[in-house]
């Protein structure tokens, strides 16, 4: 890994995303620019794991994580997701994240067992946004895309195609047609949430090795990259002021899964007083990165726009 690790390691949204008036801006000129890192959210995962990229079998890692009993089994991620149809197709416009209750997720999960048992797989709600299907062993998994690939976008581009992808894409169509029946999703938005109207499959593959980091500890609100610090015996924390503002070298602090104007609004305050006292690497998910020292601010010749 290139990543300077024994600076802290700061996660950002991609940098196009900042606004010219942004406060983190005006620290990127007077700090050093660095080799590019990996760009997007698995890209910049391998930055700092060993063997992550777009076939990390993230289903089993995560249901680890939860559960502790992924075995030597073979699982598949299913998400809770909510799809809407526009001129265009239907697109993917949310994934895991709709708030749901053990007690919805159950509900939902309740009416969906039945096609999945007939299939020969069995639905696991490891929490209430994430959920696991554990798969027969002989099961040909095709290439599905991560939720990062596909939302905002038309389903009909991310599906598995051809032959071997068309059991996958008729069992999707199934969960789709029970999902939108389930009263539950009346009440979710006369509530203001969205619907819970489809699943998305990803992640496939048993559990690896423990992979390699170089880093001492997480902290972030993401499950995977949580379950990764797991499974490579270091530290990992949930995203709170208090966490932040305790951060050292060697330690990753994951925001790029927030709005840059949050990152202004909500966190620069615990931020600021980081870059002012130890060394830190600014990681774009764009893949930009610059390294940021305390004496940087004495680099006064170095002017905006670098």
């Amino acid at each position: 890994m290139s990543t300077p690790v024994l600076s802290l390691q700061l996660w950002l949204p991609a940098l196009a995303h900042f606004e010219p008036g942004h406060p983190l801006r005006e620290w990127l000129p007077r700090a050093d620019r660095l080799s590019a890192g990996g760009s997007g959210y698995l890209g910049g995962l391998g930055d700092y794991f060993s063997d992550v990229d777009a076939s990390v079998p993230a289903a089993a890692i995560t249901r680890e994580f939860l559960a502790g009993d992924a075995g030597d089994a073979l699982w598949l991620s299913a998400d809770p997701a909510w799809v809407e149809p526009d001129m265009n197709g239907v697109r993917l416009l949310a994934c895991g994240q709709l708030r749901l209750s053990m007690g919805e997720a159950q509900a939902f999960a309740t009416m969906l067992r039945p096609a999945f048992d007939e299939a020969g797989m069995h639905l696991e709600v490891s929490a209430p946004d994430r959920w696991h299907l554990r798969l027969p062993a002989d099961t040909s998994l095709p290439n599905f895309a991560a939720p990062e690939q596909a939302l905002g976008e038309d389903l009909s581009q991310h599906l598995p195609q051809g032959a071997e992808g068309r059991r996958w894409r008729v069992l999707l169509n199934d969960i789709q047609v029970l999902l939108h029946q389930h009263p539950l999703n009346v009440e979710r938005r006369t509530r203001g949430l969205p619907p819970v109207n489809s699943l998305w499959l990803w992640g496939g593959g048993r559990l690896p090795p423990s992979p390699h980091s170089q880093l001492h500890g997480v902290i972030s609100d993401d499950l995977l990259l949580r379950s990764l610090a797991g499974r490579a015996t270091i530290a990992q924390q949930l995203r709170t002021p208090e966490t932040v503002a305790a951060a050292a070298s060697a330690w990753l602090i994951d925001l790029q899964d927030l709005p840059p104007a949050d990152i202004a609004s909500s966190w620069w305050s615990i931020l600021r007083p980081l870059l002012e006292r130890q060394p830190v690497v600014l990681h774009f998910a764009s893949g930009e990165r610059w390294q940021r020292k305390p004496s940087h601010r004495w680099r006064l010749w170095r002017g905006a726009g670098r």
